[in-house]
């Protein structure tokens, strides 16, 4: 692979899973975009924390509490290096993508939007950024509105400029689609909605795995991201919010590390960031997670990218040779999600067959149900790209995807 010296196959050599045989064959891992494959040096720092370094954080005053300690907060100036933000308290620790967004969901559009605001997101948005501003429209009678995107899967900004109103308090849209691959214009979007008084919200769950991001550089007031899909554990995730915007919103959870004080009669809030991480947090997670970024850092954002893009313009010409196949999202600098159709086949089908020859792939609605309406499909079946993808990896798929249509022929 390499003109520019990515040595795709040492990568490989890290992730344990894709040294695996799956019904006899080779492990083609293609559904990074749902959760990746961990490399040993997040598998070894999760192993050593537990064996060496843990106890609880912030309330011990021996060895190992300031030891796992450090380690946790460690771990938060990593991400903010990593991302780009002004300050580590900007950097909130969560479960994931979808408890992120719910956060900003249940505290600052309660706390600051009233009846008659409203909120808009995108045809594109995974249920994450959904639901949550569908609960909090109708427990405050608010206004949701959705921006639509074209047949290729393009987002044109003037879909979005056409919606906001006075009233626009929040724009909530993906940084890049799970289903599309399209990227956003996030830093013009960011624009649009400071022009328009209102803040905008980004899923990052699917960005920063694909490209350097800057939050600085994007201007946006959160972004939100998951560990597992960095190559990180489960069970931690990312809220990046600017500080003036977090130092106001009150606190969701109650509990030990959100407080300063408290009485029988009332409490007190931590500072940034323990006021929204109540609770004993995922301290070693949270340690994989900073192992993850180390990792990504060691290869660069930007070669993973360029590495990604080889294989995704690779993967895009090998599908459209494929009889009866149709590419669903073909956005000019797409991101690496290859989701398709085959005119013989459901994609519950497609999946369950391409797994016979070892190749996993997801089907089904990918948690994106209205974009399905949109393009008025039932499911879709995708192909999703990370670090460790080949070409032959592409090859092994187009392959499986023939014995499909040998099947239902």
């Amino acid at each position: 692979m390499s003109e520019a010296g990515y040595d795709v196959e040492r990568i490989r050599q890290d992730f344990p899973a894709l040294s695996m045989l799956v019904r006899g064959k080779p492990l083609v891992f293609l559904d990074s975009a749902a959760s990746a494959q961990k490399p040993r040096q997040v598998i070894d720092a999760v192993t050593k924390m537990y064996e060496a370094e843990y106890a609880n954080v912030h309330r011990g005053l021996h060895y190992l509490s300031e030891l796992a300690t450090a380690r946790y907060e460690g771990a938060r100036e990593k991400v903010q290096t990593f991302i780009n933000a002004r300050h580590s308290h900007e950097i909130i620790y969560t479960r994931g993508t979808t408890d992120a967004l719910n956060l900003v969901a249940q505290s600052y559009a309660r706390a600051f939007l009233e009846e008659g605001d409203e909120i808009i997101i995108t045809t594109m948005e995974h249920h994450s950024n959904i639901v949550p501003w569908q609960m909090i429209r109708d427990e405050k009678g608010l206004v949701l509105k959705a921006a639509d995107v074209d047949e290729e899967g393009v987002f044109h900004l003037s879909s979005l400029e056409a919606l906001i109103t006075d009233r626009t308090k929040i724009i909530a849209i993906p940084h890049v689609s799970n289903v599309l691959g399209t990227v956003l214009p996030v830093k013009e979007i960011a624009a649009l909605a400071h022009k328009a008084g209102a803040v905008l919200v980004v899923d990052g769950a699917q960005g920063v795995t694909h490209m350097p991001v800057d939050m600085q550089d994007l201007d946006c007031d959160f972004y939100a991201f998951s560990g597992h899909k960095l190559y990180g554990p489960t069970g931690i995730g990312i809220l990046y919010g600017k500080e003036e915007l977090l130092e106001k919103m009150p606190p969701v959870q109650g509990g030990g590390d959100m407080i300063n004080t408290v009485t029988l009669e009332k409490s007190t809030w931590a500072d940034l960031p323990h006021k929204f991480e109540a609770g004993t947090p995922p301290i070693v997670q949270a340690v994989g997670l900073g192992a993850a970024v180390d990792y990504v850092n060691a290869i660069g954002m930007a070669a993973i990218g360029a590495h990604e893009g080889d294989v995704l313009t690779y993967a895009t010409q090998r599908l459209a040779s494929v009889e009866g196949l149709r590419l669903i999202g073909t956005a000019p600098g797409k991101a690496s999600v290859l989701s398709f159709v085959m005119e013989c086949a459901h994609p519950h089908d497609i999946s369950t067959i391409i797994d016979q020859a070892g190749v996993a792939v997801r089907a089904g609605h990918h948690c994106a149900q209205p974009l399905m309406e949109r393009y008025d499909v039932p499911a879709m079946a995708r192909a999703s790209l990370g670090l460790y993808n080949t070409r032959q990896d592409i090859d092994a798929l187009v392959d499986s995807l023939e014995k499909v249509r040998e099947i239902f022929s």
